[in-house]
């Protein structure tokens, strides 16, 4: 064991307690997989991350750094607020990316890129969507356990981009706030779900949230996150498919865990979604491991 540069962040937004949380130790060299896991479990926070030099075949392929990203319980392939957090602390340590504005991260997934904002915000490239049609059996169930009526559902998908999400759009902000979910039953029915709802004028003021998003994740011990990177990438990429969103908007996640966090999409010419957000170091110091 010995001191590791460690910091917590907080991501989705630029300040402090309004957004998501994420540990981040910076040099995870030669820790094993158990003593990851053991620290995540120890941090209790959603997700914990470490970071690590790039292997040889994704530093081929211009990675700068590699990222491991755990839960409590396990690991994930990838999840979109460790990747901006993550981003963040490598910066913030004194790293320089390859290419100037953009850090290309590697993790399970394979490699995101992240775009360096002018404005000091940051921007990850969703990766590649799996959506279909969600079960007809599935979804009733949900609906009762979130205490919403058929009618109050305008459109459902199983979304994947690494973690699965029974994705639910809403007829009103009005309905999505006002949820208040049966998380023993979400557990036992072993399925995360996101609900959003995107204004008729999503769009015109590009900093006024014009989309409400909450993210219940009581099968990963998650009851409800308050602001979720990954989902908020595939409810874009299948909604704007769609044509149930615009192409450019502002989401808000977490009010009703009396958070701020914002969460902001963009889809570029070559229909790359884009999603970004803020981020702010809470704590740094070091970590013995």
């Amino acid at each position: 064991m010995y001191p590791r540069p460690f910091k917590q962040i907080d991501v989705f937004s630029n300040r402090p307690g309004d957004g998501n949380a994420l540990a981040v130790v910076i040099d995870a060299s030669h820790l094993t997989d158990t003593a990851m896991q053991r620290f995540a479990a120890w941090t209790n926070l959603s997700e914990t991350t470490f970071l690590l030099p790039p292997t040889e075949a994704a530093r081929a392929a211009g990675a700068d750094y590699r990222v491991r990203i755990f839960t409590p319980g396990y690991e994930l392939p990838f999840a979109g607020h460790p990747t901006l957090g993550s981003c963040h602390a490598w910066l913030q340590a004194g790293n320089t990316p390859r290419e100037e504005g953009l850090v290309v991260q590697e993790c399970g997934a394979g490699l995101v890129r992240i775009r360096l904002q002018d404005d000091g915000s940051m921007a990850f490239a969703a990766p590649p969507l799996v959506r279909g049609p969600a079960s007809p059996a599935l979804v009733p169930l949900i609906a009762s356990a979130l205490g919403l009526k058929p009618s109050q559902i305008r459109a459902s998908q199983m979304l994947d981009n690494g973690p699965i999400w029974l994705g639910l759009l809403l007829d009103s902000a009005a309905t999505v706030r006002s949820l208040r979910p049966d998380h023993a039953r979400l557990k036992d029915l072993g399925q995360d779900v996101g609900v959003i709802h995107v204004t008729p004028d999503a769009g015109d003021d590009p900093e006024r949230p014009c989309a409400v998003v909450r993210a219940f994740a009581a099968p990963m011990g998650n009851n409800e996150d308050p602001a979720t990177g990954s989902l908020n990438a595939s409810l874009a990429q299948w909604l704007i498919a769609e044509g149930l969103a615009p192409t450019h908007y502002l989401a808000s996640q977490g009010e009703s865990l009396g958070r701020a966090a914002r969460i902001r999409i963009a889809q570029d010419s070559h229909a790359q979604v884009w999603v970004g957000g803020h981020a702010v170091t809470c704590i740094e110091g070091t970590v013995l491991m």
